[in-house]
């Protein structure tokens, strides 16, 4: 047997595959599911399907969720394909988030409403920036580790958000700073529907309308504009970047800068519009899961909505399952990660070919 690895593949041949490993792994974890639980798995199946597409409101949650994580994927992307692996976008997303927050808290009903989003907005962007940008600054001038600075700036991020829950708490001794703008004069003042009309839809709605946008921007971004050209050739070889005159240090820092602002506008999407709350569980674990999100899509905008899409279900499924049949969500998780192990694996035969030596006499 020999492993080769393949110069390309149809795109309907890839995606062949990758269906094949989804029919595989509900294969696999239906005698999983059987064997363990001793459940009918068609029942499991159909209650991962309800859990997720239940109800109206399920399927805004389902959209909501995917959307924000789509955002964080496509904030990864420039980076990533740079080949700066920025593993920082959970504090990227704090940042962005605790700005969001502190312009809800102490501004609602003294400013315009639209200059209150204008001002949510531009300082999550820049937050964010700032906290992608300090990374990409180290790398270029001392060649520091991207991937422990980006991480270390989680935590970083993490203690911040701890120290703004303490001092915005609500109410007092609570420890936690409570649903933003619930109640009074100031009642719903910053949620993102409000602008336009009321309800979880029109709020999960616009985050659709926004994420799509911004994937559109971001595919434009890095196939067809010169700074999106540098990108790739950085992520090739920093020589040949170099050798063809383009200033490395700067395709660092700015790429880093692009990376963290969306991650960072994402906090501002999950604050204004699907929590209307800052903590140090705001992020969710989301900016980690964008990683697989990212690679999965090859760092395609459009494909990541898809990834993000099927991630979203599994993790609603498995939630719908742990209440349907009474199971601990340690069960319902190992249906979802088979599904994602062999989604993972299906990427080694879309990257190498396998060839089987004919037998000689």
């Amino acid at each position: 047997m020999h492993i080769s690895k393949r110069d390309g593949i149809v795109a309907w041949k890839a995606w062949l595959v990758r269906l094949l490993a989804i029919v595989l792994a509900l294969l696999v974890d239906a005698i999983i599911i059987f064997a363990v639980v001793r459940l009918n798995p068609i029942d499991v199946y159909a209650s991962m399907f309800n859990g997720a597409f239940g109800t109206e409101k399920k399927i805004w949650f389902l959209v909501r969720d995917l959307m924000i994580l789509s955002c964080i994927g496509i904030g990864l992307a420039p980076a990533f394909k740079m080949r700066f692996w920025n593993i920082g976008a959970e504090g990227q997303m704090l940042v962005g988030g605790i700005m969001t927050a502190f312009w809800m808290i102490n501004f609602a009903g003294k400013v315009p409403t639209w200059l209150l989003f204008v001002l949510m907005i531009v300082s999550a962007l820049i937050a964010g920036g700032v906290w992608g940008f300090l990374p990409g600054l180290f790398k270029a001038i001392w060649n520091t580790n991207e991937t422990l600075f980006t991480l270390m700036m989680n935590y970083i991020a993490i203690q911040l958000t701890s120290f703004f829950v303490a001092k915005w708490e609500n109410p007092p001794g609570s420890n936690s700073v409570g649903v933003i703008n619930r109640m009074g004069d100031v009642k719903n003042v910053g949620w993102i529907g409000n602008m336009f009309s009321k309800g979880y839809n029109a709020d999960y709605g616009w985050v659709a309308a926004i994420v799509l946008v911004l994937a559109v921007a971001m595919f434009i971004y890095l196939n067809y504009s010169k700074q999106g050209y540098e990108i790739a050739v950085v992520g090739d070889s920093e020589n040949t970047a170099r050798y063809a005159g383009i200033r490395v240090r700067n395709v660092y820092m700015r790429t880093m800068a692009i990376s963290g602002a969306i991650c960072g506008f994402a906090g501002f999407l999950a604050v204004s519009a699907v929590s209307h709350t800052i903590s140090t569980s705001t992020a969710g674990g989301r900016g980690f899961t964008a990683i697989i999100v990212a690679w999965l899509a090859k760092m395609n905008p459009f494909v990541m909505i898809l990834i993000s899409a099927l991630l979203t279900f599994m993790d609603k499924g498995a939630s719908q399952i742990a209440s349907d049949f009474g199971l601990n969500e340690y069960v319902s998780q190992i249906v979802s990660g088979v599904i994602l192990f062999f989604i993972l694996g299906s990427e080694f035969f879309l990257n190498y070919r396998i060839q089987f030596a004919k037998a000689k006499k």
